[in-house]
């Protein structure tokens, strides 16, 4: 019997490129197992596969192990934050104030 395949996007976007895969998976293909065939690994060899954060089309994932994929999904591979959003917001208000002081 034929195993049924579907098609996925796999997409990481580090500070110096972006790179989006197209990958053929079996149905039943959980998030964790399509990353692994994607081999996105060896185009950013410090990316860690199997721990870093992953969400389909903008949503993070939480459980990529049991989570099954649906033919088109796109998986998009995080990498951390360089700095505190909250944080950032912070400063600049400060600086606007101290500006508006002067």
């Amino acid at each position: 019997m034929v195993e049924a395949m579907m098609r996925i996007e796999v997409v990481h976007a580090a500070l110096d490129r972006q790179l989006l895969v197209e990958v053929q998976v079996p149905e039943g293909t959980t998030l964790r197992g399509a990353l692994l065939a994607s081999a996105l690994g060896e185009h950013f060899p410090g990316l860690d596969l199997m721990a870093c954060p992953v969400g389909i089309f903008g949503r993070q994932v939480n459980d990529p192990e049991r989570h099954v994929l649906q033919a088109g999904d796109r998986i998009e591979v995080y990498r951390p934050l360089l700095a505190d959003p909250k944080e950032v917001r912070r400063m600049r208000a400060a600086k606007a104030a101290e500006a508006r002081k002067r």
